[in-house]
């Protein structure tokens, strides 16, 4: 399955929301590039650079779980794959921005792994998606340390070219530019919602968070065990709701549509 583990922890309110840059470890101990960065920790894909691995290990993934997702993914999700051109070769920024940005206004920029809060928020809140510019080695297919170009560009992009989840992740990001020390809540939505999310649809219950879609484990775990708990979504519920994140997940929040994802209850 896919984990993001060591750095990563749900029980301190300065944590960072996301599953990008919680409790963000020493730059030393990060697989990135960090020296190379811009001041809003960003750095140049350098879409040519990819090796004839890096390729490989990007197709084997992608081919798995694009099946995966044509049986388990809400029809939201599956249409981002197509319309952005999501295929066999790593994914080069630019020019899916060039399909992304009329559609939503939204961007992805490069960025060297996890970054602090306040840069994600920051990114959110302009519409900028911060995605990872390495991908894991073919050994960690199923298990990462940090989240990698594959979970971040595969999980999470094809569904910024929704209008209305679009809209949701600039109003997550500008929510957590004022949390201040309630910043805790916002990462349990952000984890139930945007890594973790369900949806109920008229072909039946389907995902759409990006933690369930880039692993094989989760996807089908998500959907089909008789033994998770699947909740009706409510934000203020599930902001008050610890998740875990080094293993398998015993609960998600079930949405009926993504404009439920607009409501905004109190940070407290």
């Amino acid at each position: 399955m896919e984990r993001f583990t060591g750095q990563l922890r749900e029980d301190s309110p300065a944590q960072c929301p996301h599953i990008r840059g919680m409790n963000i470890a020493p730059l030393e101990n990060l697989r990135g590039d960090y020296l190379g960065m811009a001041p809003d920790w960003t750095v140049p894909q350098h879409a040519d650079l990819y090796s004839a691995e890096d390729q490989a290990v990007w197709r084997l993934l992608v081919e798995r779980q694009t099946a995966l997702a044509r049986r388990y993914a809400c029809d939201e999700f599956l249409d981002g794959l197509e319309t952005l051109g999501i295929g066999d070769t790593i994914p080069d920024f630019e020019a899916v921005n060039a399909r992304l940005m009329p559609l939503t206004g939204w961007r992805i920029v490069g960025v060297p792994g996890l970054i602090p809060d306040a840069a994600f928020y920051d990114h959110l809140a302009h519409r900028r998606f911060p995605v990872t510019v390495w991908i894991r080695k073919r050994e960690e297919i199923d298990y990462l340390v940090e989240p990698d170009l594959f979970h971040d560009f595969f999980g999470h992009v094809p569904l910024l070219s929704n209008p209305v989840f679009a809209d949701y992740m600039q109003d997550y990001g500008r929510r957590g530019v004022e949390a201040g020390p309630n910043v805790h809540l916002l990462a349990r939505l952000y984890w139930f919602t945007v890594e973790f999310g369900l949806i109920r649809t008229a072909k039946g219950l389907k995902a759409y968070g990006a933690g369930i879609l880039s692993s094989a484990a989760e996807v089908k775990h998500a959907i089909e065990d008789d033994g998770v708990e699947r909740l009706p979504f409510d934000a203020a519920k599930v902001m008050h709701r610890p998740y875990e994140i080094d293993r398998l997940q015993n609960t998600y929040f079930v949405l009926d549509d993504f404009r439920q994802l607009m409501d905004r209850p109190n940070l407290h």
